[in-house]
């Protein structure tokens, strides 16, 4: 059969030519910057990148945090494809400086995660605005922040990835945590503008809503607990999942594999939405 550009012709029309195509998912090449990189899904995807071929820039508020994940890394990646930086999204010139830095040390830019976050749990009615506007200021004008400062470099080369890191509770509702759940429904909004305005600049903006991946902003909240046992019996998977398991998201939507996938929020729970009244019991639960 004929071959052109990539693609084959069959019984069935033109078909992706696999044997001459590239790795979909390699990121050789690319730079990324990760806020909340040094801890968690931040991580998770830090590693994933390094491992598809990517530079990394760490960012995160805690320098030490960072110096950690950036020396544990170097021992298993090119000391020159990572590095760290202290980066605070709720503030203008540590935003810039992070930008600048990833460009400077490690050769460009082209992927940006926003994955730095906080919890705030107690009833909703003890909420005081002060908590709301802290969370976002952190989740959505943080995650703005950074989108804005790469925006222009973005679209100077034609080519650019955003993800949100969003939530299974911008899905659903959870007691007790209102201000998170609504800081995180607003960063699906967030991405579906961005998606919408600056796809015309080659730049794609995409979403990634985890289910229950106990991390250290979470973990005292559903280990062993009434709440986890309750949402692991919603979940058909039966278990809470890992980081690593929703890192391949990133490395999917930043990849040629994930090109033509703009505003959209990939949910990764276990089946946790798809549960009406499943068959899962939980590990600590006897089962009578």
């Amino acid at each position: 059969m004929h071959y052109a550009d990539g693609y084959k012709f069959s019984t069935y029309g033109w078909v992706l030519n696999m044997s001459i195509s590239t790795n979909l998912f390699d990121l050789t090449g690319k730079v990324a910057l990760i806020t909340g990189g040094a801890t968690g899904i931040g991580k998770a995807i830090a590693k994933a990148f390094l491992d598809h071929g990517a530079k990394v820039m760490i960012g995160s508020r805690t320098l030490a945090n960072v110096e950690q994940t950036v020396a544990k890394f170097s021992e298993d990646y090119d000391i020159n494809h990572v590095a760290g930086v202290s980066l605070d999204v709720t503030d203008d010139k540590s935003v810039s400086d992070a930008v600048n830095k990833t460009i400077h040390q490690l050769g460009g830019l082209h992927i940006v995660v926003n994955s730095a976050g906080i919890m705030c749990k107690k009833p909703t009615v003890d909420l005081a605005p002060y908590d709301v506007n802290k969370l976002y200021d952190i989740h959505i004008t943080g995650s703005l922040r950074i989108s804005q400062a790469v925006q222009p470099i973005f679209a100077s080369q034609n080519d650019g990835v955003i993800i949100n890191i969003a939530s299974i509770s911008s899905y659903v509702s959870l007691t007790e945590v209102t201000a998170y759940a609504a800081a995180k429904s607003a960063m699906m909004g967030l991405t579906r503008s961005l998606a919408n305005e600056w796809a015309k600049y080659g730049i794609r903006t995409n979403g990634i809503a985890p289910g229950f991946v106990p991390t250290d902003l979470n973990k005292k909240l559903i280990e062993g607990t009434d709440r986890g046992r309750r949402i692991l019996e919603s979940t058909p998977m039966n278990r809470f999942g890992t980081s690593e398991e929703i890192a391949g998201a990133a490395v999917y939507l930043s990849s040629k594999a994930g090109s033509f996938v703009n505003g959209h929020t990939i949910v990764i729970d276990g089946g946790y939405l798809a549960c009406g009244i499943g068959d899962s019991v939980a590990p600590w639960q006897t089962n009578t």
